[in-house]
Formats: structure tokens, C-alpha cells, sequence
């Protein structure tokens, strides 16, 4: 019987261990049904997109590849990456979209991974993954440079855009479905 005050000796050794931070390992074991990322040093899954996240991430990369892409009305000058999977610092991020200025990724790599930062990135938010999207992930995207950032939640059919100030992550509009989107840095 313990008394009021007395310490349990048995406590400490019921302490959770440590965890043990994940490694790309992890990601390469995780089965190839979901999408593997490590967020803060731990292994995150989801599932892969539904046939809704697919198509909306399509057809936002099918509207900037002509002209911001392959310069075909619009100005060029981008490389865009349909789920590249970023190796960024501790973390191992998979974006829906990502997109680098052509002089900062001169050519694609052969790695199945890329270490440049992008200079925007749209992640397309689905009940799975909203909650880290908006959360965790735009936290880091912030913390590594990533200078804009787009949330497209095709559910609501509803486009956020943010740009990377100072003082972090400014919300420069939202627009719906109807509306013409001429947005930073497009």
C-alpha cells in the first residue's frame, strides 16, 4: 500500500519508450497501396487519391502545363511534377503538384527523389489528408522556403492560395468553382 506522497518505484519502468524515428526504409517497406511520407520523424500513410483527388490534381497541372510549362500561350519557364516525392531536410513530403522556376531544376533527376525545394506546391485536400495538408505539412513547406503554396479542396470546390512572407504563410485569395484564377506565381 502506497502512502500519500511516497514515490512508486514501479512507475518509471512503465514509462512509454522512446520512439524511433523513422527512416526512408520505412518508406521504401510501406505497401505500395498508400502513400508514404515522414512528417516530423514519423512514418505517416494514406491512402492513394480517389478517382476525384486524381482528376482534380490533373486538371489543375493540365491548365498550367501549356502555358507556364511549355511556354504555349503564357510565359514557360517551369518544370511541374505530378506527386514528386521531396527529400527536405529530416522530412520526406509527396505533394500533389509541385513546381520549380526551370533555372533552379535544370533537369529532371534520375533519383526517385528530388532535394530541391519547389517554389510552389499544391496539395489537393481529401478527407484523409486534409487535417496534415493544412497542418503539419504547410508548417514545413513554410520552414524550407517553399515561396507559394496552393489548397485545392475539389469536394468544395474551393482553391486557397498562400505566399511565404516574413511573418509565414499569407492567404492572397480563395476563389470557387466560376471564378478565373490568376494567382501568384501564375
Amino acid at each position: 500500500m502506497l502512502v500519500e506522497g511516497e514515490a512508486n518505484p514501479g512507475l518509471e519502468q512503465m514509462a512509454e519508450p522512446a520512439r524511433k524515428r523513422a527512416t526512408y526504409a520505412d518508406v521504401l517497406a510501406a505497401p505500395q497501396h498508400v502513400v508514404a511520407e515522414i512528417i516530423d520523424g514519423v512514418l505517416e500513410t494514406h491512402p492513394r487519391p480517389s478517382p476525384r483527388h486524381g482528376a482534380a490534381a490533373n486538371s489543375l497541372a493540365g491548365e498550367l502545363t501549356l502555358p507556364f510549362q511549355k511556354g504555349r500561350g503564357g510565359p514557360g519557364g517551369w518544370i511541374f511534377i505530378i506527386e514528386p516525392e521531396l527529400h527536405l531536410g529530416p522530412h520526406v513530403l509527396v505533394p500533389d503538384l509541385a513546381g520549380w522556376r526551370r533555372e533552379r531544376l535544370l533537369v529532371e533527376p534520375d533519383a526517385a527523389y528530388i532535394e530541391i525545394v519547389p517554389d510552389w506546391v499544391c496539395e489537393v485536400l481529401s478527407a484523409s489528408t486534409h487535417r496534415r495538408d493544412r497542418g503539419a505539412k504547410r508548417r514545413i513547406y513554410g520552414e524550407v522556403g517553399v515561396r507559394y503554396l496552393w489548397l485545392l479542396d475539389p469536394r468544395h470546390q474551393e482553391l486557397e492560395a498562400f505566399v511565404l512572407n516574413e511573418s509565414g504563410w499569407q492567404l492572397i485569395g480563395t476563389w470557387g468553382s466560376d471564378d478565373i484564377v490568376s494567382a501568384p506565381p501564375f
